[in-house]
């Protein structure tokens, strides 16, 4: 099994703020993907991603408030179902860092290097949220194409 890890810090408080970003469905969408309907406030809640290309379904599998959040793939292409997406976080001066993982992909197949850099993209969109109020989610963010 091979991950997909990022590190981020946002200018934040505390990480509440950040874990609200992975907690509420309004904030989901303002900077993953503006197609975003479900709950992610509870274990076991489903949270349905869509995006011009196709989408995901994630269970919510932990949570431990301001830090730690995972979910399970559900739905979604082969290679993303029944990994986990993990979210660390912690405070760090006037930093919210926060250590990303997508665990559990079977091999490094070229879709997870596409996949890797636009969770790159999308958590620069996550930071920007976060501190200013607004991100870049799709149908608004980088466009990576061609990947096929």
């Amino acid at each position: 099994m091979v991950d997909i890890l990022h590190r981020i810090g946002a200018v934040a408080p505390a990480p509440a703020a950040v874990y609200d970003a992975l907690t509420k469905v309004d904030a989901l969408a303002g900077w993953w993907t503006e197609e975003t309907r479900g709950s992610g406030d509870a274990i076991g809640d489903k949270l349905e991603f869509r995006f011009p290309a196709g989408g995901f379904d994630m269970e919510v599998v932990e949570l431990v408030p301001d830090e730690r959040v995972v979910w399970r793939v559900i739905d979604g292409p082969a290679e993303w179902v029944s990994t986990t997406i993990e979210w660390e976080l912690r405070q760090d001066g006037e930093y919210v860092v926060v250590l990303f993982a997508h665990r559990g992909w079977r091999e490094p197949v070229e879709f997870m290097h596409h996949c890797s850099t636009k969770w790159a993209s999308f958590l620069l969109s996550l930071k920007s949220l976060v501190e200013t109020g607004a991100g870049a989610p799709a149908p608004r963010d980088v466009r990576v194409d061609n990947w096929n």
